[in-house]
């Protein structure tokens, strides 16, 4: 594959990329390129972990990149995750991979590596979260809290300083050319560029993949980043995200009350999911209706789609029909294998069974 295929790829990916010019030199000079992405095992996996999470490393491994990923257990006792509980943690990261497994996930070029046994065998580890820490001030770390998913306030737990320079020593340790996060983990990210440079390391290509919004109107006016992460999707309201394993009766009800303003593209979390999932995985979307509304109407492309309901020529609640049926029919195969694999449905049982999900 040419270079310029190759970065397509990765830009389809990138809704930003710090920077373009690295990652054209680092294509041009690497034959082995690493990218990681790391996850807390956290509770049940909701879309865009799940098959959002599968597209992105799809088109990464296709441009020839290998994708380490990084099962953060330690991370998630850190952030008390199912209440701190290691063995939870680790029974529902091994659910998650399960997932990754059964919606489509090319694992051919995909190394999960669990924090907690790696940190273990490498104490060395230690000595770069060490050196970054000298390099860094505690109010510089602490603006980093947002990749907990909580506000930089000193009543948190000193975890909260800890966990960033962990997972910018990740990276290093991981032998990473590329840290491929979503855009709340830019600071972070941005963390390590700086970083690196003081301790001689070369510092990381960022690729921040985009946040799907949750179905629930959002709350927010903000702009850029800050707004995107707030209008997120979260797992603690079943509301606002669609789960890798809900019924088509979920899938349903949670499409039914989305907030999908007639006509309004920005904001419009039922549209996110036709560009981010449904159109990445399908052809085409019909929109079903009586012929007193018009009749069917087959879209081919999201552009097409984008088009036609600006012009008000797709009702919402059509739209909504639409894409709640296309994404029910993506995800039916992660059902079956959960319903059918002795080991996946003891696993699926285990999650929800566990009390705490953030």
């Amino acid at each position: 594959m040419e270079i310029q295929e190759r970065l397509d790829l990765i830009k389809q990916v990138g809704e930003e990329i710090i920077s373009e010019e690295e990652l054209i030199e680092l294509l041009k000079t690497k034959k082995e390129i690493i990218a990681y992405d790391g996850f807390e095992p956290s509770g049940r996996i909701h879309i865009a972990q799940g098959l959002l999470r599968a597209i992105n490393v799809n088109k990464l491994t296709k441009a020839g990149i290998k994708m380490r990923m990084w099962v953060a257990d330690w991370f998630a006792m850190l952030n008390n995750k199912m209440g701190g509980d290691l063995e939870k943690i680790k029974i529902v990261g091994e659910y998650f991979i399960e997932v990754w497994k059964a919606c489509g996930m090319n694992l051919e070029n995909v190394e999960f590596i669990w924090a907690s046994d790696y940190i273990k065998k490498h104490p060395e580890y230690w000595e770069t979260v060490l050196k970054l820490s000298m390099n860094s001030t505690i109010k510089r770390v602490m603006r980093c809290g947002q990749i907990m998913g909580r506000e930089e306030n000193t009543n948190n737990p000193s975890a909260q300083i800890l966990y960033p320079l962990m997972q910018a020593s990740d990276i290093y340790n991981l032998k990473a050319d590329i840290a491929q996060l979503g855009m709340d983990q830019r600071k972070v990210n941005m963390l390590a560029r700086d970083l690196f440079p003081k301790l001689g390391l070369k510092p990381p290509i960022a690729v921040h993949h985009h946040m799907l919004m949750g179905l629930k109107e959002p709350k927010t006016n903000e702009k850029g980043i800050e707004g995107a992460i707030a209008k997120k999707m979260s797992k603690s309201d079943p509301n606002s995200a669609v789960f890798m394993t809900d019924t088509e009766e979920e899938i349903n009800k949670k499409f039914k009350k989305a907030y999908c303003p007639e006509g309004e593209i920005n904001d419009n979390p039922v549209l996110e999911y036709c560009k981010y999932i449904i159109f990445e995985l399908k052809e085409k979307i019909i929109i079903e209706r009586p012929e007193k509304w018009g009749g069917n109407m087959e879209l081919n492309s999201y552009q097409e789609l984008e088009d036609a309901f600006v012009k008000k020529e797709i009702h919402p609640l059509d739209l909504k029909n639409a894409a709640a049926k296309s994404i029910n029919e993506l995800l039916m195969p992660v059902r079956d294998h959960f319903e059918k694999n002795k080991r996946a449905k003891e696993l699926l049982e285990k999650v929800n069974s566990f009390s705490v999900t953030r």
